[in-house]
């Protein structure tokens, strides 16, 4: 057996170690081999193996572990519970046949199987070659010794006849226990093939009865939580639109449901996964006819057919997949923990978020340099960190029909440039952010007038356009070059600290007619890749700019863009009450660090609900706080009570933001009721939100027994908003906290308030 207990990074530069396994697929999708891997023999199918190796990845509280069978198929053959170095693991052994419809290579759980043999399950991989052959048939070939740096060890896998091979990556990360999977597909053989499916990886559960939580919505009602039993058949999740999309997003939770308590939250067997991927995307949950689960994700096969010539080869994203067994929450605390210290751009220590002002709902389009300025000061006065000028400084941009592509300041609105207005802001002690939409144009620009070519289009075909708007082909790199070009020299020439990146439509027309046919289809993967590699030249040549990654909402959101960006935009729809169901659902798969979360005005523009400012302001407490109302009709109680708030905000940031997330109630499925709390990462603070929506028959709130404290420790009890039950303790254990539970005084409707505990 050969053993890998993973350490981390070792010596490696801190951007791009914090997401080794994340950052080497995205380097790059069709390149030049530059060596080949020694070939043994190889094992014709039904022949024995006399070496049949197997591998064991420990991390946290996890096992994970696969081998060579006897026909010299990779096999998994446990995924759970950290075992102990010298128990025992099952043989690596094929499935037997079940009846002549279920042979035993479509029976048993490979780690990467390719369609062929009689594969009637999703496959890994399927290509077809040159003569037409689409058989392929993948057998263990050689295995490399984790590299002493990166941790990564790298399995590759062969073809039984054909020199395709398959170089399967693994990395576990120790202090979660999440595994990172991904694949490299190499032709070796003398002419082209054409990859037509390509995941990262497939993950493979023994039969029992699970429950699978998923996320879906639309625009203005993202982060749906969706929870049913896996049954036979496939569960497809999926975006076939150029991007992550609003309508799926590639994440996973299965829980096996004899071990887990009814609700599954705390306690229980749970498996879940999230796919490092930005562009279109697929992962199948499949219950086959021997009930057992098998999870596959990678490329999305629609429309996709990638041609790699001989000698090159295509890198896929990473697929994460982690175990707990403390249930969904304990699932959601791993993986934005491992989000934290090991993805995003700055990890391991990200800072928390600024407090933000941006200017979209005072003024939308009417952008000025002195109502700017106007707002600029208003922002200052509540405490704001940073101010971002939105949509309409560009251009000709009066609306949203004209001006997208063509980034230079309007000197009807800013006659000086953005150096006037940024010296104001940082003459506040603010810094200054900035909307773009980089990989837009509209047909009425200087841009689109040179270059109609440089968007998604097929020659002699409809231009679709989505807010009159169409979509650069950031796959050209002509256009890669100029989106690049123009953002550098923008944020050259300016004091510039954050950029707010939009994207507002999705595809249409995906056609690429200036490189040949066979290769046009690659435009799925070179767009989002060259999406990448802009984003990683900007932050290494500006690095104390910040970028958040925003799509019409929650569009393009994913565990890809987040090691590039600081934070993402969750929602267009900024209403409180929908956001505590958006938010529940958001942090099963992202961290509060990442999730920004503005207070706008009421009542609201989207459901006419009107909602106090304490409220408002306490719903967006639980993320990255900003405030986007129209400071110019505030009044003065408005004014003094965000102060205040923002005051607060600051205090308990931190723990928000990069502690461990408890569900107390959730506001799923109509609750009248809402409650979370965030414990801080040495368990000194903790910090607890109520809400109600609206007290029915003179019920109280319910009682809130915290979670995650140190039961030896003493914390002072403090309100932040809101008001305790009378005989509240000032202080005690946090065995009390947890064990008794404060009983908090919550009537009316839509009515919220926040408490803190800290170690005395």
């Amino acid at each position: 057996m050969i053993s890998c207990t993973l350490k981390t990074f070792p010596g490696m530069p801190a951007v791009h170690c914090a997401v080794l396994a994340a950052f080497v697929p995205l380097l790059g999708s069709s390149l030049a081999l530059s060596a080949q891997t020694p070939t043994p023999p190889m094992t014709a199918p039904g022949t024995r193996t006399t070496y049949q190796p197997v591998f064991r990845f420990d991390g946290y509280t996890t096992t994970y572990a696969f081998g060579v069978n006897e026909r010299g198929e990779l096999q998994q053959i446990y995924w759970g519970g950290r075992i102990a170095p010298k128990d025992p693991l099952p043989a690596p052994k094929s499935n037997p046949e079940h009846a002549s419809f279920d042979n035993s290579y479509n029976n048993t759980p490979q780690e990467y199987a390719g369609w062929g043999a009689g594969l009637f399950q999703e496959p890994a991989l399927k290509v077809t070659f040159a003569d037409g052959n689409r058989d392929l048939v993948l057998h263990y070939l050689s295995s490399t010794k984790p590299d002493e740096q990166s941790g990564i060890q790298d399995i590759v896998l062969k073809d039984i006849q054909r020199d395709v091979r398959v170089i399967l990556h693994y990395w576990m990360d120790p202090d979660t226990g999440i595994l990172a999977r991904w694949a490299t597909i190499e032709n070796h053989e003398p002419k082209p093939i054409v990859i037509e499916q390509a995941a990262a990886a497939a993950w493979s559960l023994p039969p029992a009865h699970y429950t699978l939580d998923y996320l879906s919505g639309r625009w203005a009602g993202e982060w749906t939580l969706n929870r049913e039993p896996i049954q036979a058949g496939e569960r497809v999740l999926e975006s076939r639109r150029g991007s992550t999309g609003h309508q799926m997003n590639p994440w996973f939770a299965i829980s096996r449901n004899e071990t887990a308590d009814p609700a599954g939250e705390e306690h229980g067997d749970t498996w879940f996964g999230a796919l490092a991927w930005s562009g279109s995307w697929r992962i199948t949950v499949e219950q086959d006819q021997l009930d057992n689960v098998r999870v596959t994700g990678g490329f999305n096969p629609f429309d996709f057919g990638y041609t790699l010539k001989p000698n090159e080869k295509l890198e896929t994203p990473v697929f994460y997949g982690g175990f707990t067994q403390d249930g969904k929450g304990g699932a959601s605390r791993l993986l934005n923990h491992f989000t934290l210290a090991r993805i995003l751009p700055t990890a391991p220590n990200p800072k928390p978020r600024p407090v933000i002002y941006n200017s979209w709902e005072a003024t939308e389009f009417a952008v000025t340099e002195a109502g700017q300025e106007a707002l600029a000061e208003k922002a200052a006065a509540l405490g704001i960190d940073r101010f971002v000028m939105d949509d309409g400084w560009f251009g000709q941009r009066k609306d949203d029909h004209a001006g997208l592509g063509d980034w230079y300041v309007n000197k009807d609105k800013f006659p000086s440039g953005l150096k006037p207005l940024i010296d104001k802001v940082h003459s506040l002690k603010m810094d200054f952010g900035l909307w773009v939409e980089p990989e837009m144009v509209n047909p009425d620009s200087d841009l689109y007038r040179k270059h109609p070519d440089w968007v998604l289009n097929f020659p002699g075909r409809p231009r679709t356009e989505q807010r009159n708007q169409l979509v650069l082909n950031l796959a050209r790199k002509d256009v890669r070059d100029y989106v690049y070009g123009f953002l550098d020299k923008l944020l050259s020439e300016n004091q510039i600290a954050f950029l707010k990146w939009d994207y507002n439509r999705n595809w249409s027309e995906p056609g690429w007619d200036q490189v040949p046919v066979d290769e046009q289809k690659r435009v799925y993967v070179q767009f989002t890749r060259n999406l990448y590699s802009i984003l990683g030249e900007l932050r290494a040549k500006h690095p104390g700019v910040e970028i958040e990654s925003c799509s019409g909402g929650g569009g393009r959101v994913d565990l890809g863009i987040l090691h590039y960006t600081d934070e993402v935009w969750p929602s267009d729809n900024t209403d409180p009450l929908d956001r505590l169901t958006q938010q529940d659902g958001f942090t099963r798969a992202y961290p509060n660090q990442v999730m920004m979360s503005w207070v706008t005005d009421s009542p609201h523009w989207l459901n006419a609900r009107a909602t106090s400012l304490n409220y408002r302001m306490l719903v967006s407490m639980e993320g990255a706080l900003g405030i986007g109302g129209n400071l110019n009709k505030w009044s003065a109680q408005d004014m003094a009570t965000a102060q205040r708030l923002i005051r607060e905000y600051h205090l308990v940031q931190k723990t928000i933001a990069q502690g461990s997330l408890y569900r107390l109630i959730s506001p799923t499925n109509g609750s009248e009721f809402a409650a979370t709390e965030m414990v801080a990462p040495d368990r000194s603070q903790a910090v607890f939100f109520a809400y109600v929506h609206s007290t029915q028959e003179g019920r109280g709130f319910p009682r809130l027994q915290l979670l995650g404290l140190d039961p030896d420790t003493q914390y002072a009890f403090s309100s932040i908003d809101g008001s305790a039950a009378p005989g509240t303790p000032a202080q005690a254990s946090g065995a009390w906290w947890m064990n008794h539970g404060v009983d908090v005084n919550l009537r009316g409707d839509f009515q919220a308030a926040m408490f803190r505990l800290d170690k005395r």
